[in-house]
């Protein structure tokens, strides 16, 4: 049996979600408040009963016992389970997901730098509920004001299978995928006040300071990968490291919400033991931009060359086609220039990731992963010409 937590609020709809105390609509008490946990150790009973029944979670029930475990393989922050143990109205235990700033130093550093962590936050505030891509629901989203401490308290999606860069998916999983992409786009295509949102908005030395950094990320990346990496795929990479300035100065008006990391890893399938199909994570590199920016980076850095070999133009059309009943009318002819170029940006995020995250062993097969999915995507339909013929 499980605590009232587990059955009252995480059944309500996004349109019903509570206005908690420390709810995830709160804005103004986003850049004031200091008084929360920034990990998981620093999470107590008293400060989480507080946090739940002000969200209308705990009804009656009592939290006797918390402990919580990693989860995920995210390495830009740090995500655990929590496990309660309830006793009162409905005795047992329930679970919670929560998200925290990476304890490496390096991929911190990187995170408050590009405002990762403060992207996160707002977007589970702000736009979480006017999208129609399935997100974990939120009952804490909070950071402090210099963006380096925050929280994110979610609902437990579990039992699911998480999504594996490395192992790779299966075709039925790209639709799925396909289908949450177009979710994103569709629901803020030309959306002025999201796009015009200015907590979105890059930090206007963003682009100087990525074009500054990006020969030393090519570098480490070639030291680090030039005996393992196929060389036609390392030569790409040369080669767009000379034209990183027109990669990070694209002037193609936005056109929507893009969720900029969209890959197998930020993915949770079958989620709550298979009753409904996938859920979307990660949005740390949420930004407005260009919709095939998602697509090109899922068909190359994320499903591989394979599998997008085999199955590209299926995909393609179920996207347009996903596209057109959420009311957004496209053709192969409007997109095609535009997913050429969103290519290489699984190629640029294999190689900046690489350079300025933590090293792990998986982190080292997942960015090699992504960058031969990628390149080959690159290659085989010459993005990087597409690139230098801008929009």
């Amino acid at each position: 049996m499980k605590c009232s937590l587990a059955k009252s609020a995480w059944t309500k709809s996004k349109k019903n979600w509570p206005r908690a105390k420390y709810g995830i609509l709160d804005s103004e008490r986003a850049s004031s408040l200091t008084n929360f946990p920034s990990h998981p150790d620093a999470v107590t009973i008293d400060w989480l009963s507080e946090l739940l029944r002000g969200a209308g979670c705990l009804d009656d029930d009592t939290i006797d016992r918390l402990s919580w475990e990693p989860i995920g393989t995210g390495q830009v922050g740090d995500s655990v389970r929590f496990t309660l143990q309830c006793s009162g109205g409905s005795n047992g235990t329930t679970t919670l997901a929560a998200k925290f700033p990476a304890v490496d130093p390096k991929s911190r550093s990187t995170a408050e730098m590009m405002g990762l962590y403060s992207k996160e936050v707002h977007f589970y505030r702000e736009f979480a509920n006017q999208l129609a891509v399935r997100t974990p629901k939120v009952v804490a989203a909070e950071i402090t004001a210099t963006g380096d401490e925050f929280i994110l308290l979610f609902e437990d999606l579990g039992p699911a299978r998480i999504g594996d860069q490395i192992a790779g998916c299966t075709i039925g999983d790209a639709r799925e995928a396909i289908r949450q992409a177009a979710a994103i786009h569709a629901s803020s295509w030309q959306n002025s006040a999201m796009l015009n949102a200015e907590w979105i908005q890059p930090p206007p030395e963003l682009n100087q300071q990525l074009l500054t950094m990006y020969p030393q990320a090519q570098a480490v990346f070639r030291e680090r990968y030039a005996n393992v990496l196929e060389p036609e795929f390392m030569e790409l990479c040369e080669q767009l490291s000379q034209e990183s300035d027109r990669l990070f100065h694209d002037d193609a008006p936005p056109q929507c919400i893009v969720h900029g990391d969209f890959r197998l890893d930020n993915m949770l399938f079958d989620i709550q033991g298979g009753a409904e199909p996938l859920a979307v994570l990660d949005w740390q590199t949420v930004t407005t931009g260009v919709a095939m920016t998602d697509i090109g980076y899922f068909l190359g850095s994320g499903i591989g060359n394979h599998l997008r070999s085999a199955h590209e133009d299926e995909l393609l059309d179920l996207y347009l086609t996903e596209m057109r009943a959420r009311g957004v009318a496209l053709s192969r002819s409007d997109i095609w220039h535009q997913y050429r170029v969103g290519a290489l940006h699984g190629v640029a995020t294999s190689v900046f990731s690489a350079a300025f995250v933590e090293r792990t062993e998986r982190g080292d097969a997942n960015f090699l992963s992504m960058a031969r999915g990628a390149c080959a995507l690159a290659l085989a339909h010459d993005s990087l010409a597409a690139l230098k013929e801008g929009n």
